[in-house]
């Protein structure tokens, strides 16, 4: 069992000159939910390396126990420091995809040509992509094989317009997940402002926020279990 996770690298919060990047409790919690499950995780960026990390989520009122894990854990460290170009991926190597969130993915996933190559064809092969929280806004640009917004009439969420109101970024980010998912015809849903809420449709996992995180995970293991198992039958 081969899962990708593919995070931002970047670190400029809009014109604000502060930083931005990489949401660590929605990488630390679907990345030990995957290992836990003994699964073979590899790490990729646009730029390769260490992916920036926002450092509001490395403030103690954003720890999780998940965080305070990775920041025990030197191997998960490591594994985060020297994540592979994207530009090198190829996508038949892997049976999911995982991506992580934080603001940065709405400036360079959401518009990278090698991204938007990986989820067309991981989706269209029938592998679980999953996207949390700001980082379903990396399939503003996806398309379905018939060329539509991949999005367009399926179930779909990600980080609400009340929950970008409460961080007060509404007018700082380049556009509004929940707006654009609209936009893209997709079937919106959302629960409660930083409550897990995780909408699966098809082969596509979508989480709201980072407390959706771990739930997303496990609905790709869930997923992956299912397609492994009728692999299995298919070939006896």
């Amino acid at each position: 069992m081969k899962i990708l996770m593919v995070l931002t690298s970047h670190s400029e919060l809009g014109n604000t000159g502060k930083k931005t990047g990489l949401w660590l409790e929605e990488f630390a919690a679907p990345y030990f939910v995957f290992r836990d499950a003994g699964a073979d995780i590899a790490l990729a960026s646009p730029q390769g390396g260490q992916p920036p990390i926002d450092p509001k989520s490395e403030e103690p009122g954003s720890q999780t126990e998940t965080t305070e894990r990775f920041k025990r854990d030197a191997d998960a460290q490591t594994a985060l420091a020297t994540t592979v170009k994207l530009s090198t991926v190829v996508a038949e190597d892997f049976d999911a995809v995982f991506y992580p969130g934080g603001h940065g993915p709405l400036w360079d996933l959401a518009e990278d040509k090698h991204s938007i190559a990986l989820i067309e064809s991981m989706y269209a092969a029938g592998n679980p992509v999953a996207l949390v929280c700001h980082a379903p806004g990396a399939l503003r640009n996806v398309k379905a094989q018939d060329g539509s917004p991949l999005v367009k009439g399926k179930r779909v969420t990600g980080f609400t317009n009340t929950e970008e109101q409460a961080v007060q970024l509404t007018k700082v980010v380049s556009f509004l997940v929940e707006d654009e998912l609209k936009r893209l015809g997709g079937l919106y849903a959302k629960g409660p402002d930083w409550a897990s809420f995780v909408q699966v449709d098809g082969n596509l996992i979508t989480g709201q926020n980072p407390a959706s995180s771990s739930a997303a995970a496990q609905e790709q293991l869930k997923m992956l279990a299912t397609l492994q198992s009728g692999a299995a039958t298919r070939s006896s």
